[in-house]
């Protein structure tokens, strides 16, 4: 009787050990949002152009091969040697083909198009003949030495032309971008060979699957140069991560080691890249046209104008990488941009004394400067918060220095601005700006666009409110609540005691609406300032919206910051804020 009784204990035991592991692959093969990356597509039929290789070279590595991607007549021409354009080098991952760089390659001929190829890009894609290098390491040293062939070739077909190249861009998807990284380690190798490196999905920490020696010992070497050498690699790098749709490699393992690099690198996640704003799966991030588009954008941004190739500047570098891929203003991007704006013309100027302000722009005959003091809203609020739903990239708002009613000169705060999918907004501290007189917002004239301009004043503790998580094994029983019951356009929720990868938990966001018309959108920004993994839901007022709350990256243990919603909403609308525990997310992020 007794040994029956164990045996059906040990049985239940196992029971819902199963039962937990199910819950828990459940979650991470299926429980994340939707894929919204739009398809990237061919204007013209691709063609990709075998490179030919040095017989010894071709002998030694019979295997792989290089590609020269085209499309239509741009094919056509480039069939004849040598090349005049900016070379960049895909390299794909395991089991990658090369022909994966059909997207980010046709988007920049588009682009390069479109400015009547005043600068244009090469892309080359070396075949590595989809080897499964992530299961079997013993091809990843092979696969390096091949690259750095490659590079040296490519620079070659560029050889006697004015503004010949002497350097490359590198794209490595996947294990790519662990080769990429992995050239530094060879003897006869030259940094200098690589003016720009971008990863996507690179697990770079370490491997997802350690199945043989070959790739912990690959790891080993890669990591530990880049640590012990951390002062003398000046290669500006950049790796951006799937998010939660990519289960195949955890985001986690894609932000570099901060040790391995000071201020030339940079780690994040897709959902939280300016104008891409959502989750990629482990395939799709090299195709996802919504980042591929930030891609291109950011490298005809960082072309050298008297070279026509890549800039040298790393400082120049990684400013533009921060303006595409961390935080947009809503602004072209300019490496010295004007400070002082001048505010002249033909302009209405118009005082607005109240601490709260609406303006609907529609068909507007004049340009219009509106003018908000700020001594008196000194001595009664700490902030105040502009938003605007015109995403141009003009400059919309401005400081003014002892103005009365007008100014000829300003500030351009719109620098300072971000970019939302729906709005561009700006959050000053007041007291930041001492020397500021005026606040100046800007409302150009148009002609049938309508579009909505929205200003307040407030006192940051009564928008700040801070919300403790739930225990972990709360099981999801209980919850906390808070209700935002005034009329603001801005607040912050402070998730506190949250900041461990094993925690996960769900949001829920009601929004009650007073009698409208139109449709209301509000904006839900999960901020985490240790690291750059911010996701962002759109929802439309009145609704019911549930937020998944869980980290890639734990907080440092001397970092004291919390992490953050950011609710962009309505004044016509009340918004309730519950979290609880997702026991089946914890299984998720414990099992990933």
């Amino acid at each position: 009787m007794f040994l029956h009784s164990v045996n059906l204990g040990n049985l239940a035991f196992y029971v819902l050990m199963v039962f937990m592991a199910t819950l828990g692959l459940w979650d991470v093969f299926f429980g994340f949002e939707e894929n919204k990356c739009s398809m990237s597509y061919m204007f013209e039929y691709p063609e990709y152009q075998k490179i030919e290789l040095p017989k010894k070279l071709a002998k030694r590595y019979p295997a792989y091969e290089l590609y020269l991607y085209g499309e239509g007549s741009y094919a056509e021409e480039h069939k004849i040697l040598p090349l005049t354009g900016i070379p960049v080098l895909f390299l794909p991952g395991n089991a990658g083909s090369y022909k994966q760089v059909r997207s980010i390659g046709s988007i920049a001929l588009r682009k390069a198009e479109d400015i009547d190829f005043k600068y244009h890009f090469d892309f080359f894609s070396v075949n590595f003949n989809e080897e499964l290098v992530a299961l079997y390491g013993g091809s990843l040293q092979k696969q390096t030495k091949f690259v750095h062939e490659c590079i040296k070739t490519i620079l070659k077909l560029y050889k006697g032309q004015e503004f010949a190249p002497k350097s490359v861009t590198i794209i490595g998807h996947s294990m790519g971008g662990l080769v990429a990284r992995a050239l530094l380690t060879l003897k006869n190798f030259k940094q200098d060979l690589i003016n720009l490196l971008v990863t996507q999905a690179t697990p770079h920490i370490a491997p997802v699957m350690p199945l043989d020696r070959f790739i912990t010992d690959f790891y080993m070497t890669v990591n530990n140069y880049w640590i012990l050498n951390a002062r003398d690699i000046n290669l500006t790098t950049l790796s951006v991560a799937g998010g939660f749709r990519d289960y195949q490699v955890r985001s986690g393992l894609t932000f570099l080691p901060k040790l391995s690099h000071h201020t030339s690198a940079l780690s994040v996640v897709s959902s939280a890249v300016p104008k891409t704003w959502v989750s990629t799966d482990h395939l799709s991030i090299v195709w996802c046209k919504q980042l591929q588009l930030t891609t291109v954008r950011a490298f005809f941004d960082l072309i050298d104008a008297d070279t026509k190739q890549i800039t040298e500047n790393s400082k120049k570098k990684l400013s533009v990488l921060t303006h595409h891929f961390i935080r947009h203003p809503s602004k072209h991007f300019e490496e010295n941009p004007a400070i002082i704006s001048d505010l002249t013309g033909t302009s209405m100027w118009v005082p607005v004394k109240v601490s709260k302000w609406t303006y609907v722009a529609y068909n507007e005959s004049d340009k219009i400067y509106f003018t908000f003091p700020l001594a008196n809203h000194r001595k009664i609020y700490t902030h105040v918060y502009c938003q605007s739903t015109m995403l141009d990239t003009n400059s919309w708002i401005f400081g003014c220095i002892n103005s009365t009613s007008m100014c000829r000169q300003g500030v351009d705060l719109s620098w300072k601005a971000e970019l939302l999918p729906t709005i561009k907004s700006l959050t000053l501290r007041l007291q930041d700006y001492p020397s500021l007189s005026h606040l100046v917002v800007y409302v150009p004239s148009i002609h049938g666009i309508k579009f909505v301009v929205d200003c307040e004043f407030f006192k940051k503790e009564k928008r700040s409110i801070q919300l403790p998580v739930t225990h972990l094994f709360s099981f999801g029983l209980s919850s906390r609540k808070v209700v935002l019951n005034t009329s603001g356009l801005y607040y912050n929720i402070e998730l506190l005691n949250f900041g461990q990868i094993y925690q996960a938990f769900k949001i829920n966001v009601v929004s009650k609406c007073s009698a409208v018309k139109e449709e209301i959108t509000s904006i839900y920004k999960l901020h985490i300032p240790w690291s750059y993994e911010d996701s962002l839901t759109i929802a439309q007022a009145p609704s019911n919206t549930e937020i998944s709350l869980k980290l890639h990256i734990a907080q440092p243990e001397n970092d004291s910051h919390v992490a953050l919603l950011k609710m962009y909403t309505s004044s016509d609308c009340r918004y309730e804020v519950t979290v609880k525990t997702s026991f089946s997310q914890i299984l998720g992020q414990v099992i990933a």
